[in-house]
């Protein structure tokens, strides 16, 4: 039995993991819960679940909350360090972290330095300093799980090679890795997407997220942050990834090897698979999810994506390549020029104008920055990010 801490449990891939887990009795329980602000929602999974702690980032929720449990599970405290405390606690086997954003971050190197598995949903942190965290888990024996349906994918396919996906074996091997879009809101969209509105970009085609991630959807920035989250995982080169736009979600990646091979991991789309395997890893569990019909899903399409007309995609490979702190500001530039858009205040092409004077403002420091530095970073990228929008 497997103890799992969910960070973000009111959200889509928390409520996903707590339906894996209703049908997993015999092999996961929920330890602990957190969310930002909604205490009602948190109450009544905590109850359900018999959850021992909980933990909400908002004060005012936090104490809500304490009222509505009265006294049934232990209650942290507010803000990051409620998250760190959960995630770190030593009743925990698993940690699913799907909070939005930079949030993630220090409650991610908690997780780490206490030697948990980790089914990452929350793919900035990765973004920011993955290479420094992949080190960190080397060092104190814990195991990062990529949880977004591709990164699972790609993790999933390199199984076979080596336990450690990092190890030599599997970068001698790995000859390319083939990240698949569904090429969000906008994929088959022929207007001017200045024009388009929030409301326009979170209807996504074939998942159901987030504002945040939904929007990154449409930008195809979430595709970049991937790529470089899957540098980060598995110690590859800018080169070594390519992009494809796949509508259908079916094919959701696969790694080509040294002998031309190509391994796919296939499903139908639902996020409870990826989901489930993080939390089961190494074992896989029983299916939770319907099957695949390949007669039924029929033709599956295959195309480039278009780099002029999504300009975040380009933005994140030139963070890739320049590497430093710049990812960490590509990561702050994006969540304050999403959340700009989405209240309203500049256009949906601005969202790329933003990040791009972002980057461009930043001189690097040289090397491969500490934690410290990189939320140094977070923090003066964010703020000249806020001076564009306006």
């Amino acid at each position: 039995m497997k103890r799992v801490a969910i960070l973000g449990s009111t959200g889509s891939i928390g409520v996903n993991a707590l339906n894996v887990i209703r049908e997993m009795p015999d092999l996961l329980s929920v330890f602990g819960l957190s969310a930002h602000s909604n205490s009602a929602l948190v109450a009544e999974q905590a109850r359900e679940f018999n959850a021992s702690a909980v933990a909400m980032f908002d004060a005012k929720a936090g104490a809500d909350l304490k009222t509505r449990l009265n006294g049934r599970a232990k209650h942290l405290a507010p803000g990051v360090e409620g998250l760190c405390d959960l995630a770190s606690h030593p009743d925990v086997d698993v940690v699913l972290t799907s909070v939005v954003g930079g949030v993630g971050f220090a409650p991610l190197l908690a997780a780490i330095r206490a030697g948990k598995i980790v089914a990452l949903a929350n793919k900035e942190p990765m973004v920011m300093a993955g290479a420094q965290f992949m080190l960190e888990a080397e060092r104190w024996n814990a195991k990062i799980v990529p949880v977004d349906s591709e990164p699972s994918a790609i993790f999933q396919c390199v199984q076979g090679l080596n336990p450690d996906p990092r190890a030599a074996a599997p970068l001698k091997t790995i000859k390319r890795v083939i990240l698949t879009a569904s090429g969000g809101a906008f994929a088959k969209y022929t207007g001017d997407l200045a024009d388009v509105t929030p409301a326009m970009a979170l209807k996504h085609p074939t998942w159901k997220m987030g504002r945040k991630i939904t929007v990154d959807c449409a930008t195809l920035m979430n595709k970049g942050f991937e790529m470089i989250e899957i540098m980060n995982l598995f110690g590859l080169r800018r080169d070594q990834v390519e992009i494809v736009i796949h509508p259908q979600s079916i094919f959701h990646s696969g790694v080509e090897f040294s002998d031309g091979s190509v391994l796919a991991q296939m499903g139908v789309p639902d996020m409870k698979l990826p989901i489930q395997y993080g939390m089961t890893y190494p074992e896989r569990g029983h299916r939770v999810i319907e099957p695949l019909d390949l007669i039924k899903a029929g033709t599956l399409e295959f195309r480039a994506p278009d780099f002029s007309r999504f300009p975040c995609l380009a933005l994140a490979r030139e963070a890739a390549l320049k590497g430093g702190g710049m990812p960490a500001v590509l990561n702050a530039a994006d969540e304050i020029a999403v959340e700009a858009f989405i209240a309203g205040k500049i256009k949906f092409t601005d969202i790329p104008r933003v990040i791009e004077k972002t980057m461009a403002a930043y001189s690097p420091s040289g090397g491969l920055p500490g934690f410290q530095e990189v939320v140094e970073v977070d923090a003066w990228a964010r703020a000249k990010a806020e001076e564009h929008c306006k």
